[in-house]
């Protein structure tokens, strides 16, 4: 039990900093300091800002700005320490593999997955931004944060057994309601809502990594029309070729107009994909974990949609902007916890 409890701990542990380092990753792009030092994994070649600065490092092709530096480098000392603390938990796991209940699969998978996320950091740098490499790095990111979470939840079901607290189910009490499964149309349901989820979050980071942001500055409509002029083929071709600094963007009006435009619609099926399996869920479900799971994803819904109205509303502040990529991550994590919820037996 100890053993879990420390595991348990070190899970709780990286999904904190995987959040930070999440939210932060978003801070250092909408502050256009990706490019901050221009190199990896160093900066200027000197492991601080404070080391290039002092030995005049920028040059006129990359000029060195102080504060986009230590921003960059910040993040980059997170996710590094990040990385150390999962091979910790991953070592501790397979040192235990063979004691009851040390999951050993997961942890490895998490140490393959952080290795690829330092190669889609340093590919983030060499080619420039690149919104296909930077959106890439978002979403593995967010799988790092999510598996650290489910990490989490499996070895705290494992540390305090089942939920204590009183059902009123019909016919049977609380060991009953949570020996009675969802029934699948409910748990697929769950993870058609997820994937929605996933999708619109992706949709966000392509829109932020394109600039796109801003090119719907009206709300609820779009360039002052329901249907906006757009060029969606353009908006979402993945690749644009090698050397190019994508930094500011290189999309035209339109093609960024059709991104943003797709951002919406998305969040408009995944909202009432959500709605309906937090409903759904509170009306079927008698559970604690389930219901208390389906209210966490309501209220991190409303959440994210009062962030992202008053985002265009405000004209789109930092602190709005990087809230918003925070409330992606905080619903991703409570529709994970419902989807868990209802999938256990």
């Amino acid at each position: 039990m100890m053993r879990i409890a420390l595991l348990r701990r070190l899970a709780l542990a990286g999904m904190l900093l995987a959040f930070g380092v999440v939210v932060f990753g978003a801070y250092v792009r909408l502050t256009d300091a990706g490019l901050g030092c221009p190199d990896w994994p160093g900066c200027y070649g000197h492991m601080t800002p404070a080391a290039a600065a002092k030995a005049n490092a920028g040059t006129v092709e990359a000029p060195l700005h102080v504060g986009k530096a230590w921003r960059e480098m910040i993040h980059r000392y997170a996710a590094s320490t990040l990385g150390l603390l999962i091979v910790v938990l991953a070592g501790f796991a397979w040192r235990w593999r063979r004691y009851p209940g040390i999951p050993v699969k997961l942890p490895l998978v998490l140490v393959a997955l952080v290795i690829f996320q330092g190669l889609l950091g340093m590919l983030t740098v060499i080619w420039l931004v690149k919104p296909i490499i930077v959106t890439a790095h978002l979403a593995f990111g967010l799988l790092t944060l999510s598996l650290l979470w489910w990490l989490w939840l499996t070895l705290r079901r494992r540390s305090t057994g089942p939920w204590s607290g009183s059902v009123s189910a019909a016919g049977g009490g609380a060991t009953a309601a949570l020996l009675l499964p969802a029934t699948q149309g409910l748990r697929r349901f769950a993870l058609l809502a997820l994937v929605l989820l996933s999708i619109q979050i992706l949709l966000g980071g392509w829109t932020s990594t394109n600039y796109a942001a801003v090119a719907c500055p009206d709300f609820p409509k779009c360039q002052a029309a329901w249907w906006p002029e757009a060029q969606f083929a353009r908006g979402f071709e993945p690749w644009h070729g090698l050397g190019i600094n994508y930094e500011g963007g290189v999309l035209d009006h339109p093609s960024r107009v059709a991104i943003h435009f797709t951002h919406r619609l998305g969040a408009i099926v995944a909202t009432l994909a959500l709605l309906l399996l937090a409903g759904l869920t509170l009306w079927r479900r008698q559970e604690y974990d389930s219901r208390w799971a389906a209210g966490a994803v309501l209220a991190a819904l409303v959440l994210q949609l009062v962030i992202g109205i008053f985002m265009v509303l405000r004209g789109f502040p930092l602190w709005l902007a990087t809230a918003h990529n925070a409330g992606a991550a905080l619903l991703l994590l409570a529709t994970l916890a419902l989807y868990r919820a209802l999938r256990r037996v």
